[in-house]
């Protein structure tokens, strides 16, 4: 591994472990016993979650069709799979300093990316396969968690301005400008911080395989497929752009996906 490889890596092995509260949701949605009341009792415990939770299932992103007024309500809705993404991106911005000037954004645009990227993928994957929600729903919420690491690096290496250039050439990947710097990406980063909070091996594998679906182990290609639609539509540059849709229907029809659904889901999050 490279001198800059190893400074990321240590980025990594410092990232801050799980907050106890949300080490708690995670081991209530990994037992198959626990049920909706059970994980809605620890969110209630949380003002802020509670707070962020029923500020997004009234937002129209989801598409509920009444007012949620309490946190059983949102819990039910949400479903516990999307629960634990908001718990898991909650643990995340609370716990380390956000600066993400390098890729042009700040903290709520970051915010704001993951919260449309699972928004899309929850109304998409309801009409596609809802089995693989359970994934795809704290998958889509974290799936940028790397670039905190790759942008903190980027400014200590005094080489923001130089990134930030690149990643906002249109003509450039992303994940190929992280690359370029760094010779890996941020999926690839998330993966190795979700392996240390012992998050869930299909999903680790999954954001980590999700620049390169076509080659994914079988198991986990269907979920590293939707992991780069999603993030085609929708990154931390552009959301909904005509080339990023079209780029993203693209895999639709690579993965053997229903062109209709993507684009129905797509009519609810982004209505305009």
């Amino acid at each position: 591994m490279s001198k800059i490889n190893s400074e990321i890596l240590a980025r990594i092995k410092s990232f801050p472990p799980l907050p106890e509260s949300v080490a708690e949701i995670q081991k209530i949605c990994s037992n198959q016993d626990a049920g909706i009341s059970d994980l809605a009792k620890v969110v209630n415990k949380d003002p802020m979650l509670t707070a962020n939770l029923l500020k997004a299932a009234n937002s129209p992103l989801y598409g509920f069709s009444k007012e949620i007024t309490n946190i059983n309500q949102a819990v039910s809705l949400f479903g516990m799979a999307t629960v634990k993404g908001f718990a898991l991106a909650s643990a995340v911005r609370d716990s380390v300093k956000i600066d993400m000037s390098p890729y042009g954004t700040d903290t709520d645009g970051f915010s704001n990316t993951a919260q449309l990227q699972n928004a899309l993928m929850l109304n998409w994957y309801a009409k596609v396969d809802r089995k693989k929600i359970d994934i795809l729903a704290p998958a889509s919420f974290l799936d940028g968690v790397g670039q905190i690491i790759i942008a903190a690096e980027t400014i200590a290496q005094k080489k923001s301005s130089d990134f930030k250039k690149d990643v906002q050439n249109f003509e450039n990947e992303i994940e190929e400008v992280e690359k370029k710097y760094f010779d890996i990406t941020s999926q690839e980063i998330a993966s190795e911080i979700f392996t240390k909070w012992k998050l869930e091996s299909l999903m680790v594998s999954a954001i980590a395989q999700s620049n390169s679906p076509k080659d994914a182990q079988e198991e986990v290609k269907p979920y590293a497929y939707a992991l780069k639609i999603v993030r085609t539509a929708i990154n931390i540059r552009e959301k909904f752009s005509e080339k990023g849709i079209k780029k993203a229907l693209e895999l639709v029809k690579e993965a053997n996906l229903s062109s209709e659904a993507f684009l129905e889901a797509i009519k609810i999050v982004n209505p305009s």
